[in-house]
């Protein structure tokens, strides 16, 4: 069961329970009113009220868990869990896969699988998904599996040391082995799901590192400071690096080179929601893109 707990210091003391909680453990008001509602908000376990008011040495518990449901229909996948604990889960997505049920895409996403393992390990969880990815890019999905870790992971995201690494496999060269990418995005006036450089665009902020040069190509690794709309796929598209496989920045090509956009969101470096220690996790290049680099480094590509 997973629950928070905090001994009340003394600058807190005589406070009422509801301004500790915002204050010290930074919770929404929607989670302190759930958990009170739900007679799981203790003070040296016994259940207490929002008015109550904390005194120094009062140990305060949240129970995390309770009984949730969600409209996904569970369906049995095989999914590469890269790690897990009782608050959250990491998934390796392979490509193809949409994350979340849509209009056009009922079933077969990542959150029908996530949820019938929930169920089939008897845990009480619904998907909450703290970070997306496109159907055709693989790799690190994070989510959460209660409703604190959900806000806390979502919040840190905005955070330095929450960190988003990708590795991508482009045309051409880029200039320098290293840098970073400082330029405006905009949505496109003539296309609504195409982006631009743009003056009246937001702030994008990209870094990146050339980790193998080819003579058709390269493999980047990139992390982002900023989280826009195909924000990579349009820096490396602005110097003329499109990635490969991308059909919307790059170019109409044979799909025996890559059915799909070669990008991969291959690492992740966040502050674990309870305690705050950095996890740090990647993940292992899909079989398509291991294989498009064998072919850029093949003499008769």
């Amino acid at each position: 069961m997973s629950k928070l707990e905090k001994t009340v210091e003394e600058s807190f003391h005589n406070k009422k329970i509801r301004e500790y909680l915002k204050e010290e453990l930074q919770l929404s008001t929607r989670l302190i009113r759930g958990a009170a509602m739900d007679k799981r908000l203790l003070v040296n376990n016994k259940v207490v009220k929002l008015n109550y008011k904390v005194q120094t040495g009062d140990l305060v518990e949240i129970i995390l868990s309770k009984e949730e449901s969600q409209n996904i229909e569970p369906e049995k996948m095989d999914l590469d869990i890269v790690y897990e604990d009782e608050d959250l889960i990491v998934i390796n997505k392979p490509p193809y896969t949409v994350v979340h049920p849509t209009k056009s895409h009922g079933s077969g996403t990542l959150a029908n699988g996530v949820l019938y393992y929930f169920k089939e390990t008897n845990q009480n969880c619904i998907v909450r998904l703290v970070s997306r990815l496109d159907m055709n890019t693989s790799g690190l999905i994070i989510i959460g599996k209660n409703q604190y870790a959900h806000m806390a992971l979502s919040r840190d995201m905005q955070k330095e040391d929450f960190k988003k690494i990708y590795l991508a496999i482009t045309h051409g060269n880029l200039k320098d082995d290293k840098g970073t990418i400082d330029l405006p995005i905009y949505r496109s006036d003539e296309d609504p799901v195409r982006r631009v450089i743009d003056e009246r665009g937001q702030r994008s902020i990209t870094h990146f590192e050339v980790m193998e040069r080819y003579e058709k190509g390269q493999l980047v690794k990139l992390s982002l400071d900023t989280g826009r709309t195909h924000q990579i796929r349009v820096h490396l598209n602005h110097f003329g690096c499109p990635i490969y496989g991308d059909t919307l920045y790059g170019f109409e090509e044979d799909e025996k080179i890559i059915p799909r956009q070669g990008l991969h969101a291959y690492g992740l470096e966040f502050p674990h929601p309870k305690t705050g220690e950095i996890i740090k996790l990647t993940s292992k290049l899909p079989k398509d893109m291991e294989a498009l680099i064998e072919k850029l480094k093949s003499k008769d590509f």
